[in-house]
């Protein structure tokens, strides 16, 4: 079945991240896979998302989990085959589901056959197609660039008597956007995707695409700014202000190249900005003007800090002020980050009031399997490991398995119902089988529920969609907005354990949302308990 051509269908969209290794193993072999999604999908479905966003499954030696490709336009082993991931899109439309996929371009495995080849020598075709540079006189890499993994963005490979360049595992040789060649087989990567019926893509490290042709060094970022970063403070990349390894200005016609390929299949990209300094700034110069990627998403709202109304307030309004028309993409959790419950310390109150405020705000919104369960961050012994992240900075950073442990199906097994093999991949937590997804389908006050009820609001209300959003104003902790279009709606939101009580706008409002916890009107006024909600809309 092929989805009908609607070139908007990304706008105010909920998309839901699949991380395939975790979602549902279908042969037992205790790792998730494609047809495993498949089965899953009536579950997405009925939580009201609109699009499903796939990790990585392409073929890889799964140093990095499979953001190290060695095959673009195939299908490892391990997930299945391509007529596998045929049934996914097959099975998805059919639910009313779009497909997302997430390419990773800045970097290819070591393994791939593009690195194989450029690696030989200086004078092969594919010479120049990653980044190499000579050392300095005295043998010390070009520069002080850093990985993000630790240590130096440089390796130097013997066989040419070059460093490469690579911004995360010395594995993932990182590709030269400076060489015409290069940007045209990653588009023909696209065009592969697209003619096999996929709806969009998310765009891994969309900022680190094209590097400083002159390689010039990054300048140091003072103390004060090192703990809003992409990076745990443990990693020396956060001593860094990152200039000149990333967020270069070529990059936006690389990005218009990729949206034109986009355009004849009504298909969207939404792109990961990871930069903790000019994140917002950088998504709207990549998703305004209607010519580059349709969204992307920062991470300011995925960062250690609990979002606050004041912070809520500040970051839309230096988006607004850095480009009106751009167009986010929201989430809390990913496969990078410490699950939100957690890393917030959320009650379950105020997990489900911050995502009643993720459904109301302008822009889209991705959520992460498990989320809509309030599952917890997972405690990995260090044995049990499998992130190359984590064993590098263990124990100050337990790294990112602690989010990526399977999804909990059933809460009778020690497995949750994800595989039948005595051990997955990276083992469930005991915690996380009382919040299984058949545990919580049978409380209709679950998370699951809530989550339900928080996407059919959205839904039935298309203005929270794709309306206009007015400024967030803060009383202490209360964060209020309007959103406009074909009708009004005001939103506050109690992100703390006061009591507030508010003073509607002028006007006849009358109280909507109360499946989600709505607090009543008292006429002009309504008073809001600790993580209260308030959903009016203008009569």
């Amino acid at each position: 079945m092929t989805m009908k051509i609607d070139r908007d269908w990304w706008r105010g969209a909920v998309i839901y991240q699949i991380y395939p290794r975790s979602y549902q193993d279908s042969n037992g072999d205790g790792v998730g896979d494609l047809a495993g999604i498949v089965q899953r999908l009536p579950h997405i479905a009925a939580l009201g998302a609109d699009a499903i966003w796939i990790s990585p499954f392409f073929t890889s030696p799964m140093k990095d989990f499979g953001y190290d490709v060695s095959n673009y336009c195939d299908v490892d082993p391990l997930f299945g085959t391509l007529a596998d991931f045929d049934a996914v899109v097959a099975k998805a439309h059919e639910l009313g589901l779009r497909v997302m996929i997430d390419l990773v371009l800045s970097h290819t495995a070591d393994a791939h056959p593009w690195f194989k080849e450029s690696r030989k020598n200086r004078t092969n075709p594919k010479a120049d197609w990653y980044v190499w540079a000579e050392p300095k006189p005295d043998g010390t890499p070009p520069n002080n660039w850093l990985s993000i993994f630790g240590g130096s963005a440089w390796q130097w490979d013997g066989r040419r008597e070059q460093y490469y360049l690579h911004n995360f595992l010395t594995s993932q040789p990182d590709l030269n956007f400076h060489e015409p060649a290069v940007q045209e087989a990653l588009l023909e990567v696209e065009r592969f995707w697209l003619k096999r019926g996929v709806d969009g893509f998310r765009l891994d490290t969309i900022n680190f695409y094209i590097a400083d042709k002159y390689l010039r060094d990054n300048p140091p970022l003072p103390k004060a700014l090192r703990n809003n970063s992409i990076a745990p403070s443990v990693n020396p990349y956060n001593h860094q202000l990152h200039l000149f390894d990333k967020n270069q200005p070529e990059n936006l016609e690389f990005l218009k190249k990729f949206r034109a390929e986009l355009e004849p299949y009504g298909a969207a990209a939404v792109g990961e900005v990871g930069d903790a300094q000019r994140g917002l700034e950088i998504m709207a110069e990549y998703t305004s003007g209607g010519d580059k990627v349709q969204m992307c998403y920062p991470f300011e709202m995925l960062q250690p800090a609990r979002l606050t109304a004041a912070s809520l307030a500040e970051t839309f309004a230096r988006m607004d002020a850095a480009a009106p028309d751009a167009w986010p993409c929201w989430s809390y959790s990913n496969h990078d980050v410490i699950r939100h419950v957690t890393r917030w310390d959320l009650s379950n109150t105020a997990a489900m009031t911050y995502t009643t405020l993720l459904m109301c705000l302008r822009g889209s919104v991705c959520l992460y399997q498990g989320e809509e369960l309030g599952l917890p961050e997972a405690d990995i012994a260090f044995e049990d490991l499998q992130d190359p992240y984590g064993i590098e900075f263990w124990p100050e950073f337990k790294g990112r398995d602690g989010c990526r442990t399977p999804m909990v199906w059933q809460g009778d097994n020690q497995n949750g119902g994800f595989t039948t093999a005595p051990k997955a991949w990276l083992p469930v937590t005991p915690a996380h089988l009382a919040r299984s997804v058949a545990t919580e389908a049978a409380d209709h006050g679950s998370m699951l529920h809530h989550y339900r009820r928080a996407l059919a609001f959205r839904r039935s209300h298309p203005v929270l969609r794709d309306g206009a959003m007015g400024a967030v104003t803060v009383e202490g902790d209360v964060a209020t907005f309007r959103r406009g279009g074909t009708s009004t709606i005001f939103c506050a939101f109690n992100l703390g354990e006061g009591t507030s009580t508010l003073r509607l706008p002028e006007g006849k409002w009358r109280t909507i949302g109360t499946e989600l916890g709505s607090a009543p009107l008292n006429g002009a006024e309504v008073t809001l308990g600790p993580w209260g909600v308030v959903l009016a809309e203008r009569v």
